[in-house]
C-alpha cells in the first residue's frame, strides 16, 4: 500500500523524493555530524509550503515517523530518523531584507550564514548563533543565543512572526496578534509545534565589530577565566565576550577569550582594555571586522564527517571551585579536537521574564558546553564519557537546566528541565495544535492528555 502511496506522492511533489535505492539517497541522509547515522524510509526534500503541507500530509495518513531537517546542525540528529519520513527544508533557503523597516523573512532552511550573508548587504544583523551553517529554524525554535545576545537578546525575542504547517496540513500564522499562544510556544519549545516554513525578524544596525580572539597559555586558563567572570559582569550591553579552552592551531593547549562588541568601536576598544591588558596573551588577533567574518570565526572547527556529542549546563554563577574543575577536566581531554566554551548571556536577553516566551531559563546567564569531538568511531564511548562527566562534575553549581540547541538524545527528566517551569503551558499548547504528537523527533513535549498519564 506504501509503494502505491509513494507513487501517487511523487507525482504530486514538486521537490526531490528520496528513497532508499534512489540515487542521491546516501548523500541526502547525511548530516555533519558523524556519529548520526540513519535510514529514514523516504526524504522529501522540500520546495516550498505546498511541499511541506504534502509531506505532513503524507507522513500522518501513512503513520510514518516524521523528522524535521532545516540546516541539520543539531548535534542529536533530530534531523533525522529511521524507517520514518524525512521532511527536508535544506532548499528552501530564500532571504528578504526590507531595509526600510529592518524586517527580515527567511525560509525554514535558511543557515545563519545565508542570513548574515544578505543581511549585511544592508548594514543589519539579526541576532542569532556563532556558526555559519547552523540552521536559523533549530537554533530560533530553541532560543537562539549568539554575538548579540547580550544588546539585542536572544533570536526569539527578536522573532516578529512564523508561518507553520500543522499536524493536520494546515497553514497559520503565529504572530502577537494571530495564534499568540503558538507564537509563544515557537519561541524556546523547539521543534514540537509543526513545520516552520519561514520566519519575520527584526533586524539592527550591526555591519561592522570589535572582535577576534585573545590566546593565553593553558597554564594561565584559572586567572584568565576568573578575570573575565569579574569582567564581563558589569560590561555594557554592547559586549558579549566567550571563554574556551581549545588547542592551538600547533596542537598546544590554550585558553581564548573572544569578545564581540557591537557598538562604537571606538568605545569598544576602551571597554576591551581591561581584557586585553590583562595577564601576557601569546595572541592579541582583537580587531574591526565586518560582522559576518565575526559570525564564521568558528565555522572550520565543527567541520563535516567528525564525530560529535555534546553536554551542557546553564548556572546562575561561576564560582572559583566551578573555574578550577572545569579547567581541571578540560586537561583531561582526549582529543585535541575537543574544547569546553564558558559563554555568558545576561544583558537584554536577561531583562525578559522567564514567562514571557517559551524559553525558562534568563535567570541563568552562564552556560558552560563540553564539546567532544573526535575522528575514530571506536573511541565514542572514551569521549562521549569525558563530555558527560564534565556535566555531571558541575551538577553541585548549577541549576539542572539546558540549552535545547546543546541538547544530544535525552531522557525525559532532561527534557522537563529543558523546558523548566513552562511545561506543562507547553504541554496544553502542544495538545491543541498537535494531539497524537505527529511531531515527536524532538525534545519532546507529550500532549496534556499524554503527559498527564506519563
Amino acid at each position: 500500500m506504501l509503494g502505491v502511496d509513494i507513487k501517487s506522492f511523487r507525482s504530486a511533489f514538486q521537490g526531490q523524493v528520496f528513497e532508499p535505492a534512489d540515487i542521491g539517497y546516501n548523500e541526502a541522509r547525511q548530516i555533519w555530524n558523524a556519529s548520526i547515522s540513519k535510514q529514514p524510509k523516504l526524504i522529501a526534500r522540500c520546495s516550498g509550503v505546498a511541499d511541506v503541507i504534502a509531506a505532513v500530509n503524507f507522513g500522518r495518513d501513512n503513520n510514518l515517523l516524521t523528522a524535521i531537517r532545516g540546516g541539520g546542525h543539531n548535534v542529536g540528529g533530530r534531523a533525522l530518523c529511521d524507517d520514518g519520513l524525512v521532511i527536508d527544508l535544506s532548499r528552501m533557503r530564500s532571504v528578504f531584507v526590507d531595509a526600510a523597516t529592518k524586517r527580515v523573512r527567511v525560509q525554514g532552511g535558511v543557515t545563519l550564514g545565508d542570513l548574515d550573508r544578505e543581511t549585511h548587504v544592508f548594514g543589519l544583523a539579526v541576532p542569532c548563533g556563532i556558526v555559519p551553517k547552523t540552521g536559523i529554524g533549530g537554533l530560533t525554535l530553541g532560543g537562539g543565543v549568539g554575538w548579540l545576545i547580550r544588546k539585542y537578546g536572544m533570536s526569539i525575542d527578536n522573532l516578529l512572526s512564523a508561518q507553520v504547517v500543522t499536524a493536520d496540513g494546515k497553514v497559520l500564522t503565529a504572530s502577537p496578534s494571530e495564534n499568540d499562544d503558538l507564537f509563544w510556544a515557537l519561541r524556546g519549545g523547539g521543534g514540537n509545534f509543526g513545520v516552520v516554513t519561514s520566519f519575520e525578524f527584526q533586524a539592527h544596525p550591526v555591519a561592522t565589530v570589535l572582535g577576534g580572539l585573545l590566546l593565553y597559555p593553558r597554564a594561565a586558563a584559572f586567572d584568565v577565566i576568573r578575570h573575565f567572570r569579574d569582567f564581563i559582569t558589569s560590561a555594557p550591553d554592547e559586549l558579549t565576550a566567550y571563554v574556551a579552552l581549545i588547542h592551538g592551531p600547533d596542537g598546544s593547549p590554550v585558553v581564548a577569550v573572544i569578545p564581540c562588541y557591537c557598538g562604537n568601536v571606538a568605545d569598544g576598544e576602551r571597554v576591551l582594555q581591561p581584557l586585553r591588558r590583562f595577564g601576557s596573551p601569546i595572541m592579541d588577533g582583537i580587531q574591526e571586522i565586518p560582522f559576518p567574518l565575526m559570525q564564521s570565526l568558528f565555522g572550520p572547527s565543527f567541520p563535516d564527517g567528525n564525530q560529535n556529542y555534546w553536554k551542557s549546563t546553564l548556572q546562575r554563577d561561576l564560582p572559583d571551585e566551578a573555574i578550577s574543575a572545569i579547567v581541571e577536566h578540560a586537561n583531561r581531554l582526549e582529543s585535541p579536537l575537543s574544547a569546553v566554551a564558558i559563554e555568558y548571556y545576561g544583558g537584554a536577553a536577561g531583562r525578559v521574564p522567564n514567562e514571557a516566551t517559551a524559553f525558562p531559563h534568563r535567570h541563568l546567564p552562564w552556560d558552560i558546553l563540553f564539546i567532544a569531538q573526535w575522528i575514530n568511531p571506536a573511541q565514542t564511548n572514551l569521549h562521549r564519557d569525558w563530555a558527560r562527566s564534565g556535566e555531571e562534575m558541575l551538577r553541585p553549581y548549577s541549576q539542572n537546566a539546558h540549552l535545547l540547541s546543546a541538547l544530544d538524545v535525552e531522557g525525559d527528566d532532561v527534557i522537563k528541565t529543558a523546558f523548566g517551569p513552562n511545561l506543562v503551558r507547553l504541554s496544553a499548547i502542544k495538545n491543541k495544535y498537535d494531539p497524537t504528537n505527529f511531531f515527536r523527533v524532538n525534545q519532546n513535549i507529550k500532549p496534556g492528555a499524554q503527559a498527564d498519564a506519563a
